[in-house]
């Protein structure tokens, strides 16, 4: 703990960018190396997530994303729900040259309701693809739209926020008790955003099969700066996994997966977010470099179209390559935000882990004070 002022004592707490990781003792090949992630029913090729941005994820890349051996995972509140066709909105957001327009323009685009039967349409399209479906809905639109999703044959239901609590209170609505909506529930939930070591671990006495750790911290996302919210993720991370360990004992062997999500735009960040604790990685703005994304080489998140008080900013990215050669190589980019499954495993290789579970326990050191 360090002091600020006379008033306030504050935890000293460490980004990404402030760790690396340490080698072992021994090195391996990287064929020796499994990256396979299994969550519930879901066996996946390598541990990332796609997060569930409009300038990400469509139902195509989604579709394209679980061939390759991922998980997209389609965001229920945005333009695909929204509109029969959002391609013209796409095309209006990424073509307004100043950005306080495009932040207006958000807001009047996505002030459009979202429409029950798309939601299900989008997920039979993912379904029907024979790869897994994921979608997300924000806490506040849980309960308006569970059936829909369940109906809709999701595989996986994310509820993902700037943070969730397992206890909100209000006196305006009525709050999701996230607990008994999980415990009726028949499929996997996946909850998150959260920071800390006891609201991850309230988090996963509700039920959950895995947990989102961070808020604040995306590329696209101003929480920081506009609610001065924000905990940095290589302790994030950390105090959730130690939450997940003491709820595998807590609960007699129940299992949570720890999701990192936000500040892992480069292959080194993936790697030392697992390093740290993470099952698994959500990431979004390395994805929205790809020729497929839909927004074009431009990124931005859910809080960005807030109708009073956005917390998020359109970034223009441009575009590196094919989802494929993102994920998968080959890469002609030597900035870590390319192929960054195969960063993963030579990160893996070289310190000498076999599997994820292992990595997690490798050493890490500070190297910024």
């Amino acid at each position: 703990m360090v002091e600020i002022g006379r008033n306030k004592r504050a935890q000293q707490a460490y980004a990404f960018d402030d760790v690396s990781i340490v080698p072992s003792r021994r090195t391996r090949g990287d064929e020796e190396v499994s990256l396979a992630w299994r969550i519930d029913a879901g066996t996946f090729e390598f541990p990332l997530l796609a997060a569930p941005m409009d300038s990400v994820m469509s139902p195509q890349t989604a579709i394209l994303l679980g061939r390759l051996g991922g998980l997209g995972v389609l965001n229920l509140e945005g333009l695909w729900t929204r509109y029969e066709d959002p391609e013209p909105l796409l095309e209006a957001i990424t073509a307004e040259p100043d950005p306080a327009a495009a932040t207006r323009a958000m807001q009047e685009i996505y002030a459009e309701p979202i429409k029950p039967e798309l939601i299900g349409a989008r997920i039979a399209e993912i379904r029907a693809a024979g790869v897994v479906a994921a979608g997300a809905l924000s806490p506040q639109n849980t309960q308006a739209y569970a059936k829909h999703v369940v109906d809709s044959g999701v595989d996986f239901f994310v509820i993902r926020g700037t943070t969730v609590s397992a206890e909100h209170v209000s006196r305006d609505v009525e709050p999701l008790n996230l607990k008994q909506f999980i415990y009726d529930l028949d499929v996997p939930v996946i909850v998150g955003g959260c920071a800390t070591y006891q609201a991850a671990l309230h988090l996963m006495r509700t039920g959950a099969a895995g947990v989102l750790v961070g808020f604040g911290g995306g590329a696209a996302d101003t929480t920081r700066s506009v609610l001065g919210v924000a905990v940095p993720m290589a302790s994030a991370t950390s105090d959730v996994a130690a939450a997940r360990r003491d709820y595998l004992d807590e609960s007699g062997g129940r299992y949570v997966h720890v999701i990192a999500d936000g500040s892992v735009g480069r292959s080194g960040d993936i790697a030392k977010a697992i390093a740290c604790g993470a099952d698994a990685v959500m990431v979004g703005s390395p994805l929205a470099k790809a020729e497929e994304a839909p927004g074009r080489g431009f990124h931005w998140g859910p809080e960005a179209w807030h109708a009073t008080l956005p917390r998020g900013e359109r970034v223009h990215y441009g575009t590196v390559g094919t989802l494929e050669q993102i994920l998968l190589g080959p890469s002609t980019v030597p900035d870590g935000t390319m192929n960054l499954v195969g960063a993963l495993r030579k990160a893996m290789a070289t310190t000498g882990y076999s599997d994820v579970k292992e990595f997690q326990r490798v050493e890490v050191v500070l190297d910024r004070l």
